[in-house]
Order: C-alpha cells, then sequence, then structure tokens
C-alpha cells in the first residue's frame, strides 16, 4: 500500500475514533487532499485507491495537474482553496467544483457574469476573516451578513463559509465562532481545519477538512 493511502486511512481511522469520543457522528466531514505543489505521479495512488476530494492553490498548476485526469473520472472533486484573480475566473469555473475563497463583491461579479456565460454553477465558500486581521484576506464577520446577502443578488450557490484561524490564537477560538456563524446564518457546510488541527475543527461541526502534509508529506 502507498505511503500516502496508509496516511488518509490512518487520518479517516482519527476522525472515527474523535467522532466517537465527542458522540457526534451526524456530520461526516469530506477530507480534501491538499495536493498542491505535489506532482501527479504522488497524488495517483489516492486517485486510484478512491478518494475524490483534492485541493489546489493555485489556478495554472491545477489546469496543468487536473485539466486530463478530470475528463476521464468523473467522480474527482477539485477545490480552489487558494485566492482567486478576478482574470482566472473563466478557467477556474471549468475546472473547480468548489471555490473556498470568495471574498470580495467584484469576484462575486465576475463569477455571477461568468457562469451565465458557461452554464454552469459552481459551489463556493466565502472567506472569513474570522480574525479581523488587517493582511489576510476574507469578509470581515460584521459585514458576512450583508455580503451574504450580496451574493444571493447574483445568484450565486454560496453553500457555507471558510476561514483560516490567527496563527497567534488558540485554532479553538476560531473554530467556535465559524460553527456559531454557520448555525445563525444556516449554511450548510463548514470548511476549516489543517493537518495541525482538523481533529479541533471536528468538535465544531467542520464538514470540509483541507489536509495535505499529514497526506502527502512535508514540501520541499
Amino acid at each position: 500500500m502507498h505511503k500516502t493511502v496508509q496516511n488518509l486511512i490512518n487520518i479517516q481511522n482519527l476522525i472515527k475514533s474523535k467522532q466517537s469520543v465527542l458522540k457526534n457522528n451526524e456530520i461526516i466531514p469530506k477530507i480534501i487532499a491538499v495536493s498542491k505543489t505535489f506532482k501527479i505521479n504522488h497524488i495517483l495512488p489516492l486517485i486510484e485507491y478512491g478518494h475524490t476530494d483534492y485541493g489546489e492553490n493555485k489556478v495554472q498548476e491545477a489546469v496543468e495537474k487536473w485539466s486530463q485526469i478530470k475528463s476521464n473520472n468523473s467522480k474527482i472533486k477539485l477545490h480552489l482553496i487558494g485566492k482567486l484573480q478576478t482574470n482566472k475566473v473563466k478557467i477556474s469555473l471549468k475546472l473547480f467544483d468548489f471555490i473556498h475563497s470568495l471574498d470580495n463583491e467584484k469576484l462575486a461579479r465576475k463569477i455571477s457574469e461568468e457562469q451565465k456565460k458557461q452554464n454552469l454553477e459552481i459551489k463556493l465558500f466565502i472567506q472569513v476573516n474570522i480574525g479581523n486581521e488587517s493582511q489576510k484576506n476574507g469578509i470581515h464577520v460584521n459585514k458576512l451578513g450583508e455580503f451574504y446577502n450580496y451574493c444571493k443578488e447574483l445568484n450565486l450557490n454560496v453553500v457555507g463559509i471558510m476561514c483560516i484561524p490567527p496563527i497567534d490564537e488558540d485554532t479553538e477560538i476560531s473554530f467556535s465562532r465559524m460553527n456559531y456563524l454557520k448555525k445563525k446564518m444556516n449554511f450548510k457546510e463548514l470548511s476549516m481545519g489543517m493537518s495541525a488541527d482538523y481533529l479541533d475543527a471536528i468538535k465544531y461541526n467542520s464538514t470540509f477538512l483541507r489536509i495535505g502534509s499529514d497526506i502527502f508529506g512535508s514540501r520541499d
């Protein structure tokens, strides 16, 4: 068995154990294998094993890596987890199934325009600046309702919210806030939790875990 597959199985077992302890088995989070920077031969064992969800940070890298594979495997779901520039929206909509980084009105308008042109609909997460950090992308918490309503006016399919917690704060504080916002605003999905903190994210009902190094190993 390839090491990446064994790593994935280990993570799945840890998640099951954690949920058993928490007595929280209602939500089974999907694992997004964050494959950014890794060559496709490093990813193929997971695809052959049957894993379906993968995350990429850069549009051009994803196009070069995934276009052929996705055309041959309709079960693959590709998630854009990095910053999306408006000039990359057109090509992104053709490749990705989810975008986790919707964070401004200009981008929302561009996605809406391209969806109409291409006659398709993509699933979107609003990126929340949960720590209100000036250096980070994302919608501030006090602007989330207003921005969500704007997205609905554009007929965007916003399925949930995403965050990257502040590095100098206990991540559980951010996860708790995000869980509160999810319930308050009736979002279906919650994208949070990475290799270092995904077991904490489960406690707060994360539905998508973005795990890279614990599956693929360290990046060069």
